[in-house]
């Protein structure tokens, strides 16, 4: 075979030339079959010869194998010697080494040969060779080879053990025998037996009675590796049927005592040999015993867990955790998950003291790329962190549960769903307060993992909705995506659910409401109030949209349960803002989405969880609002009525919005006593009014009013009477929903009517809504009855604090300040039903203090805001009678303290400056100014409130009327002598204002003086015109009259033009007036310079230096170019130059001559078009033409003057100026001046031009309110 081998033949030349062709098989290199077996079964080849012939044939069979088992098959007498031959050297080899080649080829050759005669043939040999073995050592090669064939052969265990079933004989004698290597190949063959189910039942009894204590005590003596591991083999078969298992663990006399320990490990070795192995430094055999431990555990956790526990396997697995196979610790998460099922598990504390390598083994896990085992530890922590007893404390120090919490926020930033879905289960799972309690409890880690697991959510990405027709293959992986996510986010959301109820179960302990290791002074925020706040705005921001961009594409119940259910958690996680909360999630449509859940989910009875979930939700978020809205003390009955109603009602409620509209429309059978009908209609008017509050209108406004009008017209059939509370909706949801539906008619409106009668206090069913209001006071049969009742809770709701501020910045603006649309609301009623405004009158007189004063602040804004609508007439009468009722019911100490009285006032003076034209006063107006002047004599100075209003109404009814009249109202104000005597108190405030040290005047007590000022004035002006008797007069000091518009100190405009206006009526009245007594002192100046005493004498009781000092400041004033103070000025200029005429005309002359007013008249000038023809300009010039001023005013300014007249629209010039322009040209005509013959036809061609002087007509223009101050305009430039 050697030579034969060098050409590339595999043939024995010796005997291969006796052989037919046929068994030469061409192959690279090509063998002899016959060479092969003859050579094998030669008794003079030597063992190396036969061992390389066996060696070059296994290989040609393992590249080669058909054409070898094809010639193998045509000669079965061949190939049955070829297998006796193998079989033969099995046991004529002298070593063990030798074994192994034979064995290999025989059992490939049989196994591929897959002949059921060739395998009797090996089995029968077998047998006879054990029976003929005269020791067992001669028999290992036999069981080693019956033990390959096992394993190559499917179905050779099954008929060892039912045609040979003596084999067990020789099976047994070799475990008994002193050989570890003979017992490992029996352990080897009886696994493969056990592995086959029909072997394995046919050997139960032969395990039971005979195998079982051998076997354990072969496992528990095995010293070697090779036998280790075959009864590794071996148990692991037999742990697969549940037989086994409990004959192995002895289970038979297993009793109720579970805890002892001692018995448990007598009857069960095999925890002990299992622990034994764990202990071993071999990975194999540290992986084998794990998961034979496991294979008892999976068929019964709560019997063979305790054997495992007490013999403290558990603490060695946790040991087990710090290695770095991932087979092993795979199979130590399998095993420990088992033992999670047992209760003895935590109660022993292993939990407490292997939960650290469980968090440092997922940290590890982590890193690595293996799926299955990161889902595999996680599920593990999860269930550790469900079973943990409450009592007993898992995490013993603050740095495991921060680590714990660190590896969860990792885990859940996984990028494989499966490992993150897991992550987020144990997070719901560590979410409570005996995990968490370890001082202080890390909120602000906590928060970090919450908020990196509702981020991990909105990074789910669903792939788009394809509303076109699919692939079912693809419709299908859409499905499993959603589906998969949809899990995700259910776990998800039951942490946030169980995040929310930590909060709300640590609020009862002081000790974790704050860091108790924060420093004193310092914020930390480490507080429960921080992440209290933290919940309700990640739910807002991230848990909520997630949660509904979900259900738009599939509706879970499990998720939306759990979902609500969280939300009706977070009402008590920060009770200080569970009426906001409450309010954003009503204006979110949440009501809606709970009822209709309820409807699509809960009907009948599916979806229990649901159906509670959403009805302890809409309880919560009901009982929450209407808390919020009631702020009567009495409140609590009504809320347990309605608490019970809801309770009752709600989880029956699972209707959708047709079938609500129908259910409100529905009339109970008056002979059924079942009232669930009516309670299901109350309870549904509550939800419609907390959504409808809150903007979210479901329901067609419409259909609603045209559904709560059946439901009225069915109470009013029925005679029913809603309670207020469910009343009061009714009445809120008629309000909102009017404009949408026809007005009611009477029917309903006997309904209301009837339920309200029937109502003890009409607050019971009021909301404060502007629809409201408008309700009732649209129809006529309500206003009558219950209109002064609902106008009064309106007032005493309402806040008007913004009002009056806003009122009070308006000031001297011009243009009406925004008020809230309530208030705007009200004011438009008032436009359009003016009959209200009576009834506000009468609650002036019947309501508090407090209502009272915001009626007259109502009717002052309407009077203000709506100056069309007619009114004086109505109100001037009903003012009367409340101010007689005020000043009846009330003495001068509490008037002067009434807040109502000054806006009474005002109001009065409101509607009298509303007056167009002048007017005769009639009765009503004289009483009022009676009582008005009879007040004014009740106050002090100090009363500015009061007195401001009261100064105005006597100061119009001064100028707003006929000459008639003003004779009486002259003589009604100069009887009353408290009244001048208060005038006088006042304007000697003037004097003492301002003073460098004290305090300066405030806004309204400028006002004041000024209308004090302007009404002496026009006293003084109409004593004189009508010779009317004084009762009182009033004393001024000339000097500090003068000296209060020489030394004006900054005074405000409008206070010097009223002091001016006083100068020019005693002016005009030559100082000499029944009603002024004026004091004369003799002053500092006079005295210095006694020349100028003559002429003090002529100007008496003016000195020569007051009157050029007085002309100065006059001038000054001009400068300042305000209009108003101009025209005041300009006509106190005039005066005061007639009355120096009449008394010294060589001072008038030197007044009038000074150079000073050139230069005054062209600083007034301001060179634009027009700019000589503005009234106080005229006014001005005319003063110097008349008084022959040349060096003043030269012709060429009267001829530019002409020019500017004769091109200006003299038909579109103001009144004050066309009549300005008038006398200025009627001033140039009388000879004052010389004219040329040209400027004479222009003057006479102007005057002509001007239109006719007839007297102005009063408008609503001439009697205005500057900074709360009543002025006359015609009264300044008159």
């Amino acid at each position: 075979m050697e030579a034969a081998a060098g050409a590339g033949l595999l043939v024995c030349e010796r005997l291969h030339a006796r052989h037919d062709p046929r068994w030469l098989l061409q192959l690279p290199p090509a063998l002899c079959l016959a060479c092969v077996i003859e050579t094998l079964g030669d008794g003079g080849a030597s063992l190396v010869r036969k061992k390389h012939v066996l060696s070059c044939f296994r290989d040609v069979l393992a590249w080669h194998a058909v054409p070898v088992l094809q010639l193998l098959a045509q000669d079965e007498r061949v190939c049955v010697h070829f297998i006796g031959t193998l079989f033969g050297m099995l046991h004529t080899a002298e070593d063990s080494s030798a074994l192994d080649l034979p064995t290999e080829v025989l059992v490939r050759l049989v196994a591929d040969l897959k002949l059921e005669q060739y395998v009797h043939c090996v089995l029968d040999e077998s047998q006879k060779e054990l029976s003929k073995a005269a020791t067992m050592r001669g028999s290992l090669p036999t069981l080693n080879l019956l033990g390959k064939l096992a394993d190559a052969i499917p179905g050779l265990a099954d008929i060892l053990v039912i045609e040979h079933g003596n084999l067990m004989e020789h099976l047994l004698a070799g475990l008994m025998y002193p050989n570890e290597g003979i017992k490992a190949t029996v352990c080897y063959l009886y696994g493969k037996l056990y592995s086959s189910p029909i072997s394995s039942e046919r050997l139960s009894v032969h395990f039971t009675e005979r195998l079982c204590d051998l076997f354990l005590a072969t496992l528990g003596n095995a010293q070697t590796k090779e036998l280790q591991v075959n009864c590794m083999g071996l148990l692991k078969e037999l742990l697969n049927s549940d037989h086994f298992v409990s004959v192995i663990m002895n289970n038979s006399r297993r009793g109720a005592d579970s805890e002892n320990a001692e018995l448990l490990e007598k009857e069960n070795p095999l925890p002990l040999m299992l622990k034994k192995l764990l202990l071993s430094r071999d990975e194999m055999l540290q992986v084998a015993s794990v998961q034979c431990m496991t294979a008892v555990l999976v068929h019964s956790p709560i019997k063979y867990a305790p054997a495992f526990i007490h013999a403290d396997i558990p603490e060695f697995l946790f040991e087990r955790l710090s290695c770095t196979s991932e087979i092993l610790l795979w199979s130590v998460y399998c095993c420990l998950l088992l033992l999670t099922e047992e209760r003895l598990f935590f109660s022993k504390c292993h939990t407490v003291y292997g939960i650290e390598s469980v968090v440092r083994s997922l940290k590890g896990i982590l890193q690595l790329n293996n799926v299955e085992l990161h889902k595999q530890g996680l599920l593990l922590f999860t269930e550790i962190l469900k079973r943990q007893p409450v009592e007993i404390k898992l995490f013993t120090n603050l740095a495991m549960c921060k680590d714990a919490i660190g590896v969860l926020v990792e885990a859940v930033k996984c990028p494989v769903l499966e490992v993150a879905a897991e992550a987020v289960k144990a997070v719901a799972a560590i979410m409570r307060k005996d995990h968490l309690s370890c001082p202080p409890v890390q909120y602000v880690e906590l928060q970090r993992l919450i908020e990196t697991m509702l981020k991990r959510c909105v990074d789910l990405s669903l792939p788009p909705i394809n509303r076109r027709s699919a692939s079912h293959l693809g419709h299908s992986t859409q499905n499993k995506a959603v589906l998969r996510q949809g899990q995700f986010l259910l776990s998800t959301v039951e942490g946030f659910r169980n995040a929310c109820r930590l909060a709300v179960e640590c609020q009862s302990d002081p000790l974790a409401q704050e860091n108790a290791f924060t420093a004193p002074g310092s914020e930390s925020e480490n507080t429960l109030g921080s992440y209290s706040e933290f919940l309700l705005r990640i739910c807002d921001s991230l848990c909520i949209p997630v949660v509904l961009k979900h259900s738009e594409r599939t509706s879970s119940p499990a998720l939306m349960e759990v979902f609500i259910s969280a939300l009706s958690t977070l009402f008590a996680v920060v009770p200080s803002m569970h009426e906001k909360f409450s309010r954003k999630l009503a204006s979110s449509s949440f009501i809606r989405l709970a009822l209709e859940l309820k409807a699509k989910f809960c009907t009948g009875q599916s979806n229990p969880a649901l159906n509670q979930a959403c009805s302890s939700f809409l309880y919560s978020m009901c009982l929450s609002l209407h808390s919020a809205a009631e702020k009567m003390e009495d409140s609590s009955q009504e809320e347990r009525e309605m608490s019970e109603l809801l309770q009752r009602s709600l989880p029956q409620l699972n209707c959708n919005v047709p079938e609500s509209l129908t259910l409100l429309s529905e009339t109970p059978d008056p002979f059924c006593l079942d009232e669930a009908l009516r309670s299901h209609q109350y309870c549904l008017l509550l939800l419609l009014y907390c959504a409808y509050a809150l903007e979210d209108r479901f329901v067609p406004e419409a259909e609603l009013f045209s559904a709560i009008r059946n439901f009225l017209l069915s109470v009013q059939d029925q005679g029913d009477c809603p309670p207020p509370y469910v009343f009061r909706a009714v009445l809120y949801l008629l309000a909102v929903c009017q404009n949408k539906g026809e007005a009611l008619d009477l029917s309903p409106l006997c309904a209301i009517r009837r339920v309200l009668e029937n109502t003890s206090d009409l607050s019971l069913v009021y909301i404060h809504h502007p629809l409201l209001l408008k309700f009732f006071l649209h129809y006529s049969e309500l206003v009558g009855k219950f209109g002064h009742r609902i106008l009064q809770l309106w007032f005493s709701w309402e806040d008007y604090s913004q009002i009056e501020s806003e009122d009070a910045v308006s000031g001297l603006s011009s243009s009406l300040p925004d008020y809230p649309n309530s208030f705007t609301t009200l004011l438009h009623i008032l436009k359009e039903n003016s009959s209200v405004l009576l009834i506000l009158l009468d609650l002036v007189c019947l309501s508090t203090t407090e209502v009272a004063h915001k009626v007259l602040m109502t009717l002052s804004m309407f009077l203000k805001r709506n100056e069309d609508v007619v009114v004086c007439d109505l109100l001037r009468s009903q003012f009367l009678q409340i101010l007689q009722q005020l000043l009846v019911e009330s003495s001068s100490t509490t008037l002067r303290a009434s807040k109502n009285l000054p806006l009474l006032l005002s109001l009065l003076f409101l509607v009298q400056l509303r007056n167009e034209a002048e007017r005769e006063l009639d009765s009503t107006d004289f009483k009022l100014l009676h009582h008005v002047s009879d007040l004014c004599g009740k106050c002090r100075p100090g009363d500015v409130e009061l007195l401001q209003p009261s100064l105005n109404f006597l100061y119009w009814s001064l100028h707003q009327t006929t000459t008639c009249s003003q004779q009486r109202v002259v003589a009604v104000l100069l009887s009353s002598v408290p009244l001048l005597e208060l005038l006088q108190k006042v304007l000697e405030l003037t004097w003492m204002w301002p003073c460098r040290s004290g305090p300066t005047l405030s806004s309204s007590e400028e006002a004041l003086l000024c209308s004090a000022w302007l009404l002496t004035a026009s006293l003084l002006a109409h004593q004189h015109r009508f010779n009317s008797e004084v009762h009182q007069t009033i004393s001024l000091d000339v000097e500090q009259v003068l000296n209060a518009v020489i030394l004006r100190r900054k005074k405000p405009a409008l206070l010097l033009v009223s002091i001016l206006q006083f100068l020019r009526a005693i002016l005009r009245q030559n100082f000499s007036s029944a009603l002024l007594v004026l004091i004369v002192q003799p002053t500092a100046q006079s005295r210095i310079e006694p020349s100028s005493s003559e002429d003090d004498a002529s100007l008496y009781p003016l000195a020569t230096w007051q009157v050029l000092s007085l002309v100065v400041s006059l001038q000054n004033l001009l400068v300042q170019k305000d209009l108003l103070l101009s025209q005041s000025v300009v006509a106190c200029l005039e005066v005061l130059m007639e009355y120096l005429h009449r008394k010294n005309q060589g001072i008038a002359l030197h007044v009038i001559s000074q150079p000073w007013n050139r230069f005054l008249l062209f600083t007034l000038l301001d060179g634009g078009e027009n700019s000589f023809l503005r009234p106080e300009i005229l006014r001005l010039m005319t003063l110097f033409v008349r008084y022959r001023s040349s060096g003043i005013i030269s012709q060429s300014e009267i001829s530019q003057i002409l020019q500017e007249a004769a091109k200006a629209k003299l038909a579109e010039l103001p009144g004050a100026t066309s009549q300005a322009l008038r006398l200025f040209l009627l001033q140039l005509q009388s000879g004052s001046c010389e004219m040329e013959p040209a400027q004479e036809g222009t003057i006479q061609t102007l005057l002509e031009s001007l239109p006719a002087r007839t007297r102005t007509h009063l408008s609503a223009q001439d009697m205005v309110c500057l900074g709360g101050v009543a002025v006359s305009l015609l009264h300044i430039a008159d």
